[in-house]
């Protein structure tokens, strides 16, 4: 059974799609990407929760029935290999299972070489 694409405009609105538990943790996410990037504008890309710097998709994140995703495009995921190999990942994607605690530390650290790449990328 696949799950509706969301039409939510706005993150709020996304997050409120969600039951608690899962809304807690995308906050969560979201409020971690916010101190990392406090100059990133947050958006929908792609149907899911996105926060671009400089003109540029920074990461996205997104809720499922018994995880949360979080893409920070091929290049983070191929910097934390190792680290992130615990995980179900694709490309430029990692699982963060529901019901442990998110890996706060390595999250922060991948956005905060996202920041960086895309600092030294400058503006399109």
């Amino acid at each position: 059974m696949s799950v509706p694409r969301s039409t939510a405009l706005s993150i709020d609105d996304y997050l409120a799609e969600f039951p608690p538990e899962t809304r807690a943790v995308l906050e969560e996410l979201r409020a971690l990407v916010r101190e990392i990037a406090p100059d990133a504008t947050e958006t929908i890309s792609y149907a899911i929760p996105t926060f671009d710097l400089n003109g540029r998709h920074l990461v996205h994140f997104a809720g499922y029935a018994k995880h949360v995703g979080l893409y920070p495009t091929p290049t983070g995921m191929a910097a934390f290999d190792e680290e992130l190999a615990p995980y179900k990942r694709g490309k430029g994607s990692a699982r963060f299972p529901l019901g442990q605690p998110l890996p706060i530390d390595l999250i922060r650290r991948i956005v905060e070489f996202r920041v960086a790449e895309t600092v030294r990328k400058g503006s399109k």
